[in-house]
């Protein structure tokens, strides 16, 4: 295992990989330079700042998202992330555990009943970095691809950095007779914690926080920062948190999918609009930012969405503080991640992104 291990801990499926901000900031950035991040997802451009010794904040609407990235701030040993579990598993509590269709189909009754127990403690307690250590390891491993060899997830065949959605997810494993398998929780467990945190990260300051990047409060109090290296929402794309529902719930979300669209997140009623909330949060960073501090940000788009991807991040850059220097296309990265073939669904071919480099204006 290498120390680049902890960033894989658990997976979404709409991320840049961690070589993108490294080969950044390793090329031009320095040691003790801060980095922002203000749609942090899971943590990729934090990670990659920690590595290179580099403080951070990063800060994301998604609770899911902030729950791993904020593991990839802290460091606990394995054997401590597995003696807390273990005692979370032994206590006597019973939780309180999710019923339907789609519960009996996804788990195992005494799986679930052990994910319940670990969620409702780290739902009650206090965070420490053992315990926000064992609740990203518990995200990962809360749905995936079931293994011949043994057990990697917890939950019956699924995707793993998406959830399934519930109906078409019973259809499938109640057409194929796919009974969800007992899981030994600890088991999961202790493999993750070894493979994850075996190699010890640098000890770097950071924060990530939960919080709107459009609300100008957010960014108060951090030191300014020398870069910020983003990729925001892709324009249209609003299933960011419906996807990951399943790990909403084990943060206390709801037990079933929402798909309502929540304040927090970027408004898609149309590209002009998109466009100028993104322009807000450009203006708050610049606010935090320096004469020498850099903006990358990675953009693309879908393709139920007409407006042109450059367009829709040009305009919100007119006005905002900074001024684009060089725009790169990024080589494809569609060829073996597209996940969703799990459940025999063909994604389209990804449209392509690019990586725009701005300076203060």
């Amino acid at each position: 295992m290498t120390v680049e291990a902890l960033n894989a801990v658990c997976p979404y499926y709409t991320m840049y990989p961690l070589a993108f901000p490294l080969r950044v900031l390793g090329r031009q950035g320095r040691r003790g330079e801060w980095v922002f991040d203000p749609f942090c997802g899971r943590g990729t451009t934090n990670f990659a700042a920690r590595l290179l010794g580099m403080p951070s904040f990063g800060a994301d609407s998604s609770p899911v998202a902030v729950a791993l990235a904020q593991a990839k701030m802290v460091y606990a040993k394995p054997e401590e992330v597995v003696a807390l579990a273990r005692t979370i598993l032994r206590g006597r509590a019973t939780p309180a555990v999710p019923v339907g269709d789609f519960w009996e189909w996804a788990f195992h009754r005494d799986t679930l009943v052990d994910v319940c127990r670990l969620r409702d403690f780290l739902l009650k307690s206090s965070p420490t970095p053992t315990s926000i250590l064992l609740r990203a390891i518990i995200l990962g491993a809360l749905h995936g691809p079931q293994a011949k060899g043994g057990h990697s997830y917890f939950s019956n065949q699924a995707p793993r950095t998406f959830a399934p959605k519930p109906r078409y997810a019973v259809n499938y494993w109640r057409s194929r007779d796919m009974r969800p398998k007992k899981v030994d929780a600890l088991t999961v467990i202790s493999a993750r914690a070894k493979r994850y945190l075996e190699v010890r990260p640098p000890d770097v300051e950071g924060s990530v926080v939960v919080a709107d990047s459009r609300d100008e409060n957010t960014f108060e109090g951090v030191a300014p920062a020398a870069w910020v290296i983003t990729s925001p929402p892709y324009y249209g794309m609003r299933t960011y948190i419906p996807d990951q529902w399943m790990r909403s719930w084990f943060m206390g979300g709801a037990d079933h999918v929402e798909y309502c669209q929540p304040a927090t997140q970027l408004e898609h009623s149309g590209a002009s609009h998109f466009s100028s909330q993104l322009a807000l949060v450009w203006k708050n960073v610049a606010r935090r930012s320096t004469d020498r501090t850099r903006l990358v940000v990675r953009f693309g788009g879908i393709h139920d969405r007409s407006a042109e991807p450059m367009e829709v991040l040009r305009h919100s850059l007119v006005s905002s503080g900074w001024r684009v220097t060089t725009t790169r296309a990024v080589p494809d990265a569609d060829t073996g991640r597209r996940q969703v073939r799990q459940f025999r669904v063909s994604p389209q071919k990804g449209v392509a992104e690019h990586d725009v480099y701005c300076r203060l204006a």
